[in-house]
């Protein structure tokens, strides 16, 4: 059995309606160093990133405590948006996050499973850096709500997932 510590990315300098890939606020990077700080005595542990900056750099501060590179993934990276255009981005998410999942068209479908088997396939403990909606789906709840760098632990059982622990919750606000 693998365990996996999903870790949301600190908060953003900027709204995903206004820069394509922000890196982290101020906040966001002391949210990054206090995560990394509380996860400490579980590593050193292999960790993989979605290529965009602000989980990158959440990710540094792990590879600062622990001394490791972290494997930068596309596979773990953010919902894929249908528009480059950053207010018709913005809007199509905020259409999309009130949408049942059983709703979303058959691309986004495609991609939720594929959340499911590219952790699936992770063979060893691990941490990963990555995104709100990719979290939602790993742990099998629309309704979940994971705050920047909240850690959500699930195993993975079976080439499926199972939620173990959630971690902290906080109203997000698209911006």
């Amino acid at each position: 059995m693998t365990r996996l510590v999903l870790v949301r990315h600190g908060e953003a300098a900027a709204g995903w309606g206004d820069d394509p890939d922000p890196g982290l606020s101020e906040r966001g990077r002391e949210q990054a160093d206090a995560m990394a700080a509380a996860l400490e005595p579980t590593g050193p542990l292999p960790v993989i990133a979605s290529p965009l900056r602000r989980t990158r750099e959440t990710a540094a501060a792990l590879e600062r405590r622990w001394g490791v590179r972290a494997r930068v993934d596309a596979a773990v990276g953010e919902v894929p948006s249908p528009t480059n255009d950053l207010a018709e981005r913005m809007a199509w998410l905020r259409g999309l996050l009130p949408t049942p999942w059983d709703e979303w068209p058959p691309e986004l479908q495609s991609w939720r499973r594929s959340v499911v088997s590219t952790l699936a396939a992770i063979a060893e403990d691990s941490v990963v850096v990555t995104h709100y909606v990719f979290i939602t789906v790993a742990a099998g709840s629309q309704a979940y709500a994971p705050a920047y760098c909240s850690q959500t632990v699930v195993d993975v059982v079976d080439g499926g997932l199972r939620l173990v622990s959630a971690g902290g919750q906080a109203a997000t606000v698209v911006r």
